[in-house]
This record gives structure tokens, sequence and C-alpha cells, in this order.
């Protein structure tokens, strides 16, 4: 088996819901081990978020498989202790408890750093570990709406939400990213830091070009809906057999060929009513009434296919059926199976394709799993183990 980029790092996770289990789940895709930390009985309460996946939950699955389940009532003394003696030979420490939370169980850089001067800490936090803000609750909704996004998405009537946890991906991205920029620091210094990774902050880095395009008091992007609001036609468009297409156009020479090609209309390409981008912008209703007429005389298949002949880039409107069924997903071979405690599962490889080495892509745990494996490795003998389970304490 070929050697991956994180083979021999152990993570250790604090996790739940999103964020830090999207974090640490591509670590492992990367040949970490991930041991992940979850209450006892129940575990990551992401786990009952639905039943959608064999009877699992269709939050956990995706950011879940790959890691090792080590189930610690942290409020017992000796599985805190048992945690402190973990952290002393792992290399990462990842959290997203509540604000404050792992300070007041020692958990802090100071401390960790006495026994494992090595270890890299991350916390993921919805708005960072200082400022006004810092213990405010924060779910995703909630930061996408404090980011500004939920003011550029939608209709002009609607705010809309992201379909996606968008805020918590973008945090998981950066805590992702950071570690293991981290990891390539601590091996030219020999030590490791303290990373503090954002919600707010990740998700406003995303939002960087309305945030520009509003500079200095300029209007800001409008919403509409799936168009482009600055660039059109670019967005969403009937046809005739009540199927939908994407298209965007991005130049005055597309326009050109849209018009000739996809229209068959080549003097529509010099009305000056749309012969520049910002006319077209303005006059989007006068040259929807022409795209439409148009469209509804074509299939979506049909219309694709002119697009394609005029070069126009377009896309379907999928489904998730449709996303599942994907012809290029299936031709570049992008699903395996895992394991699972609901059985095998279909799961997508992660983005991007490696030649010197292949993802891990081991089973999801079941709550617990390697509870007692984990223990005994670190040298709690097994009548302590019962003793704990006795006490609830795993």
């Amino acid at each position: 088996m070929s050697i991956r980029p994180l083979d021999g790092i152990t993570v250790v996770s604090l996790e739940h819901a999103i964020a830090a289990p999207f974090c640490t789940r591509q670590l492992a895709d990367l040949g970490a081990r991930v041991i992940k930390v979850e209450r006892p009985g129940a575990g990551d309460f992401a786990r009952s978020y639905d039943e959608r996946v064999n009877g699992m939950a269709s939050h956990f699955v995706w950011v879940n498989r790959s890691k090792e389940s080590l189930t610690l009532d942290l409020k017992q003394p000796e599985a805190l202790k048992a945690l402190k003696k973990l952290l002393k030979t792992a290399d990462v420490l990842v959290q997203n408890l509540a604000p404050g939370a792992a300070a007041r169980m020692g958990l802090t850089t100071e401390l960790l750093h006495l026994e494992n001067p090595q270890l890299i800490l991350c916390d993921i936090s919805g708005y960072g570990n200082d400022g006004p803000y810092r213990d405010k609750k924060a779910y995703d909704l909630l930061i996408q709406s404090e980011a500004g996004f939920l003011s550029v998405t939608g209709t002009l009537e609607t705010p809309s939400k992201a379909g996606n946890s968008i805020a918590d991906i973008a945090a998981g991205m950066y805590a992702y990213s950071n570690i293991l920029a981290a990891i390539l620091q601590r091996g030219k210094t020999g030590k490791g830091s303290a990373i503090d990774v954002s919600m707010l902050e990740s998700l406003a880095e995303w939002m960087s070009y309305p945030l520009y395009y509003a500079y200095e008091g300029a209007a800001p992007p409008s919403r509409n809906g799936a168009s482009h609001a600055t660039i059109y036609p670019y967005g969403p468009f009937k046809t005739g057999d009540g199927g939908t297409v994407m298209l965007g156009l991005q130049n005055d020479r597309e326009w050109d060929q849209f018009c000739q090609v996809v229209l068959e209309d080549e003097a529509l390409a010099k009305d000056d009513r749309f012969d520049k981008n910002f006319k077209r912008n303005e006059k989007r209703e006068q040259l929807l009434a022409i795209i439409d007429a148009c469209f509804s005389k074509l299939s979506t298949k049909q219309v694709i296919a002119k697009l394609d002949i005029a070069q126009i880039a377009n896309a379907q409107l999928n489904d998730m059926s449709g996303l599942w069924k994907h012809d290029q997903l299936r031709a570049r071979n992008r699903w395996v199976e895992v394991a699972s405690p609901g059985g095998p599962i279909p799961a997508m490889l992660p983005p991007g394709s490696n030649d010197s080495y292949t993802y891990r892509m081991d089973p999801i745990p079941a709550v617990g799993e390697h509870t007692d494996a984990i223990l005994t490795e670190i040298g709690i003998p097994l009548n302590e183990i019962e003793k704990m389970r006795s006490a609830g304490a795993i």
C-alpha cells in the first residue's frame, strides 16, 4: 500500500456537528489516525439528526468515516485524566466545544504544551477566542446571517440560506488547511502551535467579492435567485419541455455567438440595447422575453446541444437523484463503498486525485466502538476500564 501524507499522525478531536468533524475527516482521508471523543451513550448529537442512511444520519456518515470512537464523560475526573494521558503522545487536538469549555477542563495551550510541546491545538468556534462576540452561540444559519451571506443570496423578496452548511464547511476547510500548515511548520521548528479558527472569519473570507463590490458604501450585489448579480444572461432559463438550463455568457464575443448559433438572430448581436454586458444587465426583462421565445420551442437537450456548438458554458439543473447518477462522477470512478454500523454505503472519494497514494476510506464507527482498545493502548488496566464503565465515565 502506498504511503499517505499523514500516515503516523494522531489526531484527537473533541468534536460534534459539522465544522470540526469535516476538518478531521479530511485529515483521516490523508492517512491520519483520528480518535473522535464522544459522550457515552448517545455520542455526537449529529448522529441523531435523521435516519436517512440505513438508519444513520446523513450529516454524520458524510463527515465521520475512517475514525475511531472513544467515549468519555469529561465531567468525570478519571475520564479527563485518560484524555490528558492520550494527548501526551498525540500530534493534533481539534475541538469545537462551547466557548471556554476546553479551558475549564485544563485543555489550554500552556498546560498541554508542558506535557507535549509538539502538540498542535486547533480551536473552532463561531466568533473566535476573543472579542465581544466570543461567548455568543453560533450555528451555521446564524453565521450566514452575520457574514452577510443572506443579504446577497435568494430573491429580491426573500433572503435565502445556502442549501448546505456553508459556514461550517468554510470553518472546517480553514481548520484543515491551518493544521496542515502547522504540521509543516512543526517540521521546521520542532514545536507545536495553537490555531484559532472562526466561522465568521471563514465565511467572511468567502464573501470578499460582494464585500469589495460594495467598497466605500457602494451598492452591494442584488439578490437575483440563481442568476448572476451583475452579468446577463447568466443563470437559469426554462425550456420547452419544462426543464431548466443554466448558462453563462462572460464576454461580448460569446454574446455574438449566442445570438448567431443559439438564438439564430444575427441582428440581435448588434442591437445597441444589448451590445454591452452592462446594457444587457440593465434590460434583463426585455432580453429574457427574447430568450424565452426561442427556448420555449426547444427541448432541454436541444438547447444544451446548441449551447455546446456555440461554446457557451452551460449545465443541467440537477437534483440529488441526478447527482447520484451523474455520468461524469461515474466515468471517473469517484464512488467507492465504505463500511458502517448500518451496513456498506457509497462514499465519494475526496476531490483531487494524487498518483502517489490512495485516500483512506475506512468504516464509520459505532459509538464507543474503540474505547477499550484505545484505553488499553495508553496503559489503563482492564479492571480500571471496567470501573470507569460502571461509573458511566466511558
